[in-house]
């Protein structure tokens, strides 16, 4: 066997591997003799089949196979015996004009193009810059998550008038350009949240109904998502995008979530008998639950500013058209349309892919199987607070974990999770960070940009 290595770019290079017989005949003997033990055939016994009429029967078929498989240990050894450091996975080279007869006495030549990855060194010091972004809460939003959390532990009600929160269960019925009901027209019973109206007019005119009270609203401005007017008239997004009609709204019932009492038994239901005692306990709470949810929008920004700062910084070249050929291969649906609008940020991901890998390698930073373990118990316990503030027994957490990470799809994700939080963590240890304070909206404006 020879295997050579040809560079055609700077960051490209074809692999020329070349098989005679002595390469492959012994294993393809010996899958023809296994074969003929196993075999069951017409006018044989099992395992006395001749290797010689299996040799005739699939021969060729056993020389394709175990060639192929040569081939791909033999360039998965050669790739790592060299050190070469790939994107992507080697492709055939597919406009090759040989033919091989097929039949234990061909000498084989095979090409494979790779991609190889840029070599370039990673550029961080306490020169580069960040402002490390420190959001306050502001009162509006406070007092919405206050509202929140006392409503979902509160009661519903039927009040007999509708007030600005209200949950509204109508009749909604299509009307014709002169106000009367349309024929044939759509009919639908909905419920309507006056929460999420925007349009002031219409909200307005929602509030103080009665059981039985009557108004004509405009659907498309009091729902606005084709998806929120698809579901509340029963038909599809795309004829809801398109309805232009106003619709009779009658009321059928009022509900009312009322909000739980600032008490005791509110408060150690939600943190724990006896941790909170009062109102200003339970404001400090939740103070601290909001910024701390801000602080992970402000390291999501920092984040970002050094992925964005570095991308930049480190402006290294990717072997291009073979990664496009690459994608193309492996990616039988792909249209050169989608490739088209989607290879830049394919390729911007995969820049920062190299980075990280650099940094963590440089630094020889080590992800352990309990990192990954603890990011999801850490993941769990947030979505499990969305629920209920009660936090769950440890032991309970960690078995959710463990069970959480047996899915495969889910054990990568946290890896890669974990991963991109250690890289942040060691650049940010090199960087000089700069705090700053801002207001929560003056933080979402500037994130905005």
């Amino acid at each position: 066997m020879n295997i050579t290595q040809e560079k055609t770019g700077n960051l490209n290079a074809v692999v020329k591997i070349k098989i005679t017989p002595a390469d492959y005949s012994e294993k393809v003997d010996k899958a023809i003799k296994d074969q003929a033990k196993k075999a069951q055939l017409p006018g044989f016994r099992k395992g006395m089949v001749p290797a010689g009429h299996i040799k005739k029967m699939y021969g060729k078929t056993i020389l394709v196979d175990e060639v192929n498989n040569l081939l791909s240990d033999t360039l998965t050894n050669y790739i790592a015996e060299q050190k070469l450091e790939i994107l992507g996975q080697p492709l055939p080279q597919l406009d090759d004009p040989r033919e091989f007869k097929w039949d234990n006495t061909d000498e084989f030549e095979f090409d494979y193009e790779l991609g190889l990855a840029p070599a370039f060194e990673v550029n961080i010091s306490s020169k580069d810059k960040f402002t490390e972004y420190v959001i306050k809460a502001d009162q509006e939003t406070l007092e919405t998550r206050i509202k929140s959390i006392r409503r979902s532990y509160g009661k519903m009600s039927n009040p007999e008038v509708s007030a600005e929160d209200d949950v509204l269960y109508t009749e909604l019925t299509q009307l014709s350009p002169d106000g009367s009901v349309f024929e044939s027209g759509i009919t639908s019973s909905a419920t309507v949240r006056l929460d999420q109206i925007k349009d002031k007019k219409i909200h307005k005119s929602l509030i103080g109904l009665k059981q039985n009270d009557e108004v004509t609203i405009d659907i498309q401005k009091a729902l606005e998502d084709a998806a929120v007017i698809a579901k509340a008239l029963n038909i599809s997004e795309e004829d809801a995008a398109e309805l232009k009609s106003n619709f009779k709204l009658v009321v059928k019932n009022v509900n009312r979530l009322e909000e739980a009492d600032l008490n005791q038994e509110f408060f150690d239901k939600i943190f724990g008998e006896g941790t909170v005692t009062d109102e200003a306990g339970f404001r400090t709470k939740i103070t601290e639950e909001v910024e701390g949810m801000l602080k992970q929008d402000a390291e999501r920004k920092l984040s970002n500013d050094i992925y964005e700062d570095l991308l930049k910084k480190h402006a290294f070249e990717l072997p291009d058209e073979f990664l496009r050929r690459w994608l193309k291969a492996t990616n039988e649906k792909l249209t050169d349309e989608e490739l088209a609008e989607g290879y830049d940020d394919f390729a911007k991901n995969l820049k920062w892919t190299l980075i990280e890998n650099k940094i963590i390698k440089d630094n020889s930073i080590e992800i352990k199987y309990e990192d990954v373990v603890q990011a999801a118990k850490a993941k769990l316990d947030a979505q499990f607070k969305m629920y209920s503030q009660s936090p769950l027994p440890e032991d309970q957490l960690a078995q959710y974990a463990v069970q959480f990470l047996q899915d495969k799809e889910n054990a990568n994700r946290t890896f890669e999770e974990v991963k991109a939080l250690k890289t942040f963590e060691q650049i940010k240890s090199i960087v000089t960070l700069e705090e700053k304070a801002i207001d929560y909206d003056k933080f979402v404006a500037l994130d905005k940009k």
